[in-house]
């Protein structure tokens, strides 16, 4: 009985990490998603600013400021992207770290816990066996008591007879 309600205890304990886990991995997960899609969204750029750095649209098919800008500005928001990327990169590496001192948090917190509750086991067992001796002690002195008591009620019985016989006597011998 005494192993369930640890068990329990335990698996009550533990519920709370494995439900914070579960929401933890979500937001991580959506952090990756956003981060493949921008990854994504940059590839189609460089594949714009490639194409613009072939197009040739100026006479004798030579490019123009405008062709050259086309490409500048393709290739502006490409580093943008980049740049947006590396924060993002950098808030899901920060929520990585976050999530492993936070799981770290919780076992210390959880074995502290655990660790309390052993002790307090302890405590208990030894006050169950403090009260068992007690117990005991007392129905040892709860014998003496009743013996003792079976012993001077014969006496006082013994006496009472003796009383008795000795009054029947008397009257015996008044009657001589």
């Amino acid at each position: 009985m005494k192993k369930i309600i640890l068990v329990a205890l335990l698996c009550f304990l533990f519920a709370d990490v494995f439900a914070q886990a579960n929401s933890d991995s979500l937001a991580y997960q959506l952090q990756r998603k956003k981060i493949n899609s921008m990854l994504a969204e940059r590839s189609l750029k460089f594949g714009q600013y490639d194409k613009s750095l072939s197009e040739h649209t100026g006479i004798f098919g030579l490019q123009t400021k405008k062709d050259i800008r086309r490409s500048n500005d393709i290739l502006m928001d490409i580093v943008k992207t980049d740049n947006d990327i590396y924060k993002q990169l950098k808030i899901l590496l920060e929520y990585r770290t976050f999530q492993q001192n936070q799981v770290q948090d919780k076992s210390k917190e959880t074995e502290t816990n655990a660790l309390g509750f052993m002790y307090t086991i302890k405590q208990l067992r030894d006050q169950v066996d403090q009260l068992k001796k007690l117990g005991d002690k007392n129905a040892e002195l709860q014998n003496k008591a009743s013996r003792n008591f079976i012993i001077i009620v014969i006496i006082l019985l013994m006496i009472i007879l003796m009383l008795l016989r000795n009054q029947i006597r008397a009257k015996e011998d008044k009657q001589r």
